[in-house]
């Protein structure tokens, strides 16, 4: 556990980055300053956010402006960050999982539009209707009617779930709204895209990448699923959080189990060649094909919208929106894709703007997100030549304001508590369709929750009120706190429970609010 000390001032900042935002007539002065803003803002913003390690790439015109690591990449032994380290890049691996559909489709394989029943026949959502219609597109674009993360607790935090169990699984999560009815990010669609191409290929997932990106690209240190680890690579990124005021180290296994949802772990040596690739309409640095530009095209155009954001004063939004695996949006007056990754203990975030022939990826072990938005959002000010703001300064209040209520969150008292049943009721045994088994026991005067097919997910319970209690989990590094609302037959016997977050800055992934488990013994 350590506390980073702020040693650059977010005036010291200030005054740095307009040291080299003057006006540059010739394209090395340009991107000599581009270097110059990136270095100062990345490094401002380890201490500035309590980062430990910050990994920055950023190409433009077909070259690597600058690959460069910051700060250290784990807390236990002060190993400094290298442009070789390995982070974890989270749903940043689904633009690969929509790039290899996208090579697949061009090889007359699939279609984007194909019904995913054509290659899984056993596919199946909780309602027929839509398993009869979802296609390949809606997989990637989250506009299955799946809500947001739904399903996300049988592979978060980890799981021993298999890919068949899964898929089992995701045929009774809960439907949100109507096919094609708006967007809710679902990480289980991009698994089940990810099982299309093993399907399609007859080949595993991450075999696949490594094959037809990992290996053209020369990304010769990146794979998919952090047991496909090289046994002589230590280079990686460990995870951190900050909570209560210090930076707790969180080693994780980088999202094992989210497969073609966000499994893959590089470094901005190894993304340096994807981007170069995609803004090179697909085709790698050595010259090959890569993904065919009809293809990208299709997966950076908006295909499921979202608001558009319009505030007095401030840059507005006139369409916004997700593609395929990608987020798409106009950003001054230029097109501006991104996407952003997100584990416990580790962030990133990519931002191309073909316009410019620009793109950025910053990496993080920690989970400041403004820490990856400074970076990147003085970068493009200086690519498109935008009238200066302090991003450090604004995004430093927004990241303090964040924590301030994240450490002072207290839960309410019960009004008029009311008496908890003998313990004893709540004991026992409770299955949900799509998750499975959970359990509680009751040991001493205790009740203690297991949930069968997470390692993690293990706590006890203490009473709130009447038959409601707080689950509060062995690991609080996970701050996912939950109410668990036992409900009582006519014979009064406790018969079922209901699952719901406390704070609302507990990640999506943790959606124990579409859970109906049901009492078996």
């Amino acid at each position: 556990m350590h506390a980073m000390s702020k040693i650059i001032s977010v005036s010291l900042l200030s005054a740095l980055i307009s040291a080299c935002s003057s006006t540059v007539t010739s394209p090395e002065q340009s991107n000599l300053a581009l270097d110059q803003k990136i270095r100062q803002t990345a490094q401002a913003s380890l201490q500035a956010f309590n980062i430990p390690g910050i990994a920055v790439v950023a190409v433009q015109d077909g070259k690597v402006v600058l690959a460069e690591g910051f700060g250290i990449r784990d807390l236990a032994n002060q190993e400094p960050v290298t442009a070789d380290t390995l982070f974890g890049i989270a749903s940043h691996t689904k633009a690969f999982t929509a790039a290899a559909i996208g090579q697949l489709v061009a090889q007359g394989k699939v279609n984007w539009d194909d019904k995913v029943i054509q290659h899984l026949p056993e596919f199946r959502l909780a309602d027929a209707s839509l398993t009869e219609k979802v296609t390949i597109r809606d997989l990637l674009s989250h506009r299955t009617g799946l809500g947001l993360g739904a399903g996300d607790l049988m592979i978060w935090p980890n799981t021993d779930k298999t890919s068949e169990q899964l898929l089992a699984g995701v045929a009774h999560i809960p439907i949100e709204k109507d096919l094609r009815q708006g967007f809710a990010y679902n990480n289980l669609m991009f698994v089940t895209a990810g099982l299309v191409i093993e399907r399609v290929t007859g080949v595993p997932y991450a075999q696949y990448i490594a094959e037809h990106f990992f290996q053209p690209l020369q990304m010769e240190n990146s794979v998919v699923g952090f047991d496909n680890l090289k046994p002589d690579n230590s280079n990686i990124a460990i995870g951190n959080i900050d909570y209560k005021g210090e930076v707790h180290r969180f080693p994780l296994d980088y999202l094992q189990d989210f497969a073609a949802a966000g499994a893959t772990l590089s470094s901005v040596d190894d993304m340096g060649n994807w981007l170069l690739t995609l803004l090179n309409e697909g085709k790698s640095p050595s010259g090959e094909q890569i993904i065919a530009p009809e293809q990208l095209a299709q997966m950076w155009q908006l295909t499921t919208p979202l608001p558009v954001r319009h505030k007095p004063g401030q840059q507005s939004t006139h369409f916004r929106g997700y593609g395929m695996g990608w987020f798409v949006k106009d950003y001054h007056g230029v097109k501006h894709i991104s996407h952003s990754g997100g584990i416990l203990g580790m962030l990133s975030l990519t931002t191309l703007i073909p316009e410019k022939n620009f793109a950025i990826t910053v990496l993080s072990n920690q989970q400041a997100f403004q820490g990856l938005t400074t970076v990147t959002e003085e970068a493009l000010e200086q690519v498109l030549n935008l009238p200066d703001t302090d991003w450090l300064a604004l995004q430093t209040k927004q990241y303090q304001e964040f924590m301030q209520h994240k450490n002072s969150f207290a839960l309410k008292p019960a009004d008029n508590k009311a008496a908890a049943l003998p313990l004893k009721h709540y004991a026992g045994k409770y299955q949900d369709n799509w998750y499975g088994e959970v359990t509680i026991q009751k040991q001493a005067e205790q009740l203690h929750i297991r949930f069968e097919h997470t390692e993690m997910l293990k706590g006890v319970l203490e009473h709130y009120d009447g038959n409601t209690f707080v689950v509060r989990w062995n690991e609080p590094l996970l701050e996912a706190d939950a109410f668990i609302r036992f409900t009582a037959a006519d014979n009064g016997k406790i018969n079922s429970a209901t699952m719901e977050a406390i704070a609302d800055f507990t990640d999506f992934s943790f959606d124990f609010h579409n859970l109906n488990l049901v009492k078996k013994q």
